[in-house]
């Protein structure tokens, strides 16, 4: 399976942006069915860099409530966020990723 399909996008928030700094971890939304292995493999072979540790999470959807008005009726409906799967990569010392513009630091 080729990286395109593996890394979804990478996620940016001010946590992981201190992570990313300090510790030289990038956290990334990977597809639910793939494995840590898979998931160094798609790192290296798209960024260039060398992966030292991957740390995988399973996120839950949440449940959403939603309420329309139409026509002078009011709908209530319910429903399911997708569940998804959030990858935390650590990079060996004096690689980097530039995430913003998909470059390589080095």
């Amino acid at each position: 399976m080729s990286y395109q399909k593996i890394i979804i996008r990478p996620l940016f928030t001010e946590k992981l942006s201190r992570l990313e700094d300090l510790e030289l971890k990038y956290a990334f939304q990977v597809l639910k069915g793939v494995n840590k292995i898979e998931i160094k493999r798609a790192i290296e072979e798209k960024f260039d860099v060398e992966v030292k540790k991957v740390a995988t999470m399973n996120r839950m959807g949440k449940e959403k409530n939603m309420t329309v008005r139409s026509g002078g009726h009011t709908i209530r409906t319910k429903g399911n966020r997708a569940s998804w799967k959030k990858a935390i990569v650590t990079l060996k010392e004096g690689n980097s990723i530039n995430l913003l513009d998909g470059d390589v630091v080095e």
